[in-house]
């Protein structure tokens, strides 16, 4: 009997202690490539279970298992996917390229799904935003995309309107409508923002890379080639497709910032949430991000509006000083005697720098299998952005603008903007054997509203409010696709053939503001819209393309697209593409493409319009912008607008010496024809005096001088883009050395198109000096980084000199030609890993201070402009702290 119950406590014990193993069996492991390099950020699951988590900068992994011997599946983006049993309790495991390339899958550019960005026929870039975004100093797609991407440039301007509270971008000197930004694959909306204010851009309508949060993206393909043919309008310069987040597991993140000069700060929270959905690989991801930017002023050092001081409390004797050159003023500018009049010194400055930002955004992404052939999936998100930018300073000189009694010291508006972006996207995707198909409905909205405040309208005197609902646009896009692929293996060596359909409505609204804001002359700095200017005007397209890709032999690549598309407002294109890459080696391939493309013209630019006041000629005036359809358009013989057209050829060379090794060379041709712009303020001649059959003319709508959108230009456009990446090992750290350069040279033809008759002569003045340097020389031509990131243990080096070449700014007629000098700005960040899940990040961005050259007093409006917002901007050193943590 003992010995009965003697065993049967034995197997009680030892069932019960296999059981507590196996309730508490910890794995701990390794990941790295096959040459011994660690890889971060690979999921580690195990099968079977929601237990999964990543591994950190070293490579390695802890996770607990409620089995014994527990199937652990490994994936990384761009690896082939392992499972492997873990009988033990450390594993050392290495992962393989996928489809033995030599870098990430992509999905822009080719509808091949193995081909990697080293193996398509036109340049790729991939920026792994997931992985970089904790070292490096910036936090808006567009910040990090300048310093990472050397053909795309986005400046901040200041004194600009709505293009205060949208950045501008541009990808190799072209405008940010010729570039097309997708989401997962899916067509972005653009903004309902024009640039009209002689900034880089100007006449065009952007995409808003910052109306999605950083935080949201997993990483960023870049096609740097013409892709009209395969994407529809807008792809001109290229396509930059966001791919979202798809991970498990909780991360959080927060940024503190300043700038040199003790303001610009910056506070940047963003959280994101992902989590596995049934065990075929479904997921939901979560982001919410709030960024929060103060102003900066980089006005002339104390510039300000002096009075005598017996003047004060009086309003008249007027005038504007610059302490830093003339000190005697200073003196006579006297604190005590401002305070006794309840004044201060900043109630006097000359505010010029970055508009004060504010967003909150939410942002999702989610996959949902719903057996073997079908997948449901859908994203999108809402961005909601407040700004305050500021307008030109009114002297109490200005005895038409300013109403004394209630400035009698004059005022300088202040335009506050509420921008709210909308967007969603879902889809279904079905498998036919071995054919796919994926239909989607994508739909965005954009809307800008403004509120004019601290201002008057001279008109309504005493009675006259000093805020004012201005009105609002928006623009509302929807897209429905409808696209099949199938991959033929066995013919030649991989024939990939794709084709489908697209069919898209876009609306386009201007509401007018209160009667206050726009009745006689309106607001001061931004007369609201008017019932004159209400615009509710819609269009729609169809589409359809076919997109064939065939591995003719294993080193033989030929590609050929087609697309046709009809618009309801202007009719229809056909254009196609021919793209080859040959293998002259295993590691070094020639490639290159040719093909024609086409940018419709925007709803906006048909029929944006409205009066405000502008400098013209070193004046302020109220300018008006018409529409090509309106009656002063028809008088004049301004022609219809019509779709610019392109032809892009590319040639490169790709060369890996060994498989840490890569280089690419690119070069690039882009013809523009008809290219669409806004034309320079008529209603003055070429030496800036008014023309009287003009002025008398625009009078009427209650504007001195007029512009209009025409297709006036062609351009073209020759460039160079090179790509070094190099990964070694450095002792028991992993280094990544990177140099990145582009050349880009933008020239308009001298001709001029379809200038009406009654401006022969006055080409300089249609489109002249001024507009002209906008696309040729306001970017620079030359720009090159090169960065050198080194982990090692748990620290993280990253230093990156970012060189933005000279540029060329034309001030015409009054304003002077100028070069700016190229720079150099130094990014230095340091992080480290508190624990694998936390860690801490300091750095600058500009560490040294570096600021474009000074602007020549003719085109800084009296000296108060003492920078352009060219190259580097105008914020100077920015440094920050960072805390990260992970789940």
């Amino acid at each position: 009997m003992r010995k009965k119950l003697k065993l049967i406590i034995t197997l009680v014990l030892t069932l019960s202690s296999s059981l507590f193993f196996a309730q508490n069996q910890e794995i701990n492991g390794t990941i790295t490539t096959e040459t011994g390099i660690p890889l971060e950020f690979a999921t580690i699951l195990v099968k079977g279970s929601q237990i999964s988590t990543t591994s950190d900068a070293l490579g390695k992994f802890k996770i607990k298992s409620s089995t014994n011997n527990p199937t652990l599946i490994i994936s990384l983006f761009g690896y082939q996917t392992r499972e492997i049993v873990a009988k033990d309790h450390f594993v050392d495991i290495q992962l393989v390229l996928e489809n033995n390339s030599l870098d990430e899958i992509v999905v822009v550019g080719s509808r091949n799904p193995k081909k990697s960005k080293l193996e398509t026929a036109v340049p790729v870039d991939v920026v792994n935003l997931a992985k970089i975004r904790n070292t490096t100093p910036q936090t808006t797609t567009n910040d990090i995309l300048t310093y990472l991407i050397p053909s795309f440039n986005s400046n901040r301007q200041s004194s600009a309107d709505g293009t205060e509270h949208i950045d501008p971008a541009s990808l190799r000197g072209l405008g940010p409508d010729q570039v097309l930004v997708l989401i997962n694959g899916k067509r972005r909306h653009t903004t309902s923002l024009v640039n009209y204010q002689n900034t880089v851009g100007n006449g065009s309508v952007g995409t808003d890379l910052s109306a999605i949060p950083a935080s949201a993206i997993k990483r960023i393909e870049v096609l740097r080639d013409g892709a009209a043919a395969q994407y529809g309008s807008d792809a001109i310069a290229g396509v930059i497709n966001l791919v979202l987040k798809d991970n498990a597991g909780l991360e959080a993140n927060a940024t503190y910032g300043s700038t040199s000069r003790d303001d610009g700060q910056t506070t940047n929270l963003n959280l994101n949430y992902g989590t596995k959905i049934g065990n075929k690989g479904g997921f939901i991801n979560f982001t919410g991000e709030f960024n929060d930017r103060q102003k900066t002023n980089r006005s002339q050092n104390n510039t300000l509006i002096i009075f005598d001081q017996t003047s004060i409390g009086n309003g008249p004797g007027t005038t504007s000083y610059d302490f830093a050159n003339d000190p005697a003023a200073s003196r006579q500018f006297d604190d005590n005697l401002l305070a006794q009049n309840g004044l201060k010194r900043d109630d006097f400055n000359f505010q010029i720098g970055d508009a004060k930002i504010q967003n909150l955004q939410g942002f999702f992404n989610a996959s949902i299998p719903l057996n073997d052939q079908i997948e449901f999936y859908a994203s999108g998100g809402v961005s909601h952005r407040k700004g305050t930018g500021y307008g030109f300073r009114r002297l109490p000189s200005e005895t038409e603008s300013v109403v004394a009694s209630i400035f009698p010291f004059g005022f300088q508006p202040e335009l506050n903007s509420v921008v709210t972006d909308l967007s969603s996207s879902f889809g279904f995707k079905f498998k036919f054997g071995e054919w796919k198909l994926d239909l989607s409905n994508t739909i965005g909205e954009n809307k800008f509203v403004y509120e004019v405040s601290n201002t008057n309208n001279f008109s309504l005197g005493d009675a006259s409010p000093t805020e004012f609902k201005a009105g609002n646009h928006s623009f509302l896009q929807n897209t429905v696709n409808a696209d099949i692929s199938r991959l033929y293996k066995d013919i030649f060596n991989g024939l990939n053939v794709a084709f489908g359909a697209e069919y898209r409505f876009e609306k386009y609204k201007i509401v007018p503001g209160e009667e206050a804001s726009y009745i006689d002359g309106g607001a001061q700095s931004f007369p609201g819209f008017s019932p004159l200017n209400e615009v509710n005007e819609d269009r729609n397209s169809v589409g359809v393309y076919a997109d064939v890709e065939a591995d003719i032999t294993d080193k033989f690549l030929v590609g050929i697209a087609g697309r046709y598309e009809d618009y309801t407002d202007f009719g229809n294109t056909i254009n196609g593409k021919l793209s080859l890459r040959y293998k002259i080696l295993e590691n070094l391939f020639v490639r290159g493409a040719i093909s024609s493309g086409f940018r419709a013209p925007s709803l906006h630019q048909q029929y944006f319009n409205n009066i405000a006041t502008d400098v013209v000629d070193g004046e302020l005036l109220n300018s008006g912008i018409f529409r090509n359809d309106s009656d002063v358009a028809k008088q004049l013989g301004i022609p219809k607008l019509k779709e610019e057209t392109s032809r892009n050829y590319s040639f490169g060379v790709v060369f890996s010496p060994t498989k840490q090794l890569h280089i690419t060379a690119d070069y690039y041709h882009i013809r523009i024809d008809n290219r669409i712009i806004l034309t320079g303020n008529l209603g003055n001649d070429a030496y800036g005096d008014p023309v009287p059959e003009l002025r008398d003319l625009f009078a009427q709508y209650g504007a001195q001088t007029g512009r209009f959108f025409t297709n006036a230009i062609n351009t073209t456009t020759n460039g160079l883009d090179v790509v070094i990446d190099y990964d070694l090992n450095a002792g028991r750290g992993k280094l990544n050395l990177s140099l990145l350069y582009n050349y880009n040279n933008n020239q308009v033809d001298n001709q001029l198109n379809n200038i009406p008759s009654i401006f022969n002569g006055q080409e300089d003045v249609y489109y002249g000096p001024q507009e002209r340097s906008l696309i040729e020389s306001n970017t620079p031509k030359h720009k090159g980084t090169f960065a050198v990131n080194y982990n090692i243990d748990k620290w993280n080096f990253l230093l990156r000199n970012t060189y933005f070449g000279e540029v060329i700014r034309d001030g015409f007629p009054f304003g002077g030609i100028q070069k700016h000098n190229g720079k150099v700005v130094t990014d230095l960040t340091l992080a480290y890993k508190i624990t694998p899940k936390v860690q801490i990040s300091l750095g600058a961005n500009n560490l040294f201070d570096v600021f474009p050259d000074k602007q020549i007093y003719e085109n800084s409006y009296f000296g108060v402009f003492k920078y352009a917002p060219v190259q580097m901007g105008t914020t100077g050193a920015y440094y920050f702290g960072r805390m990260s943590f992970s789940l």
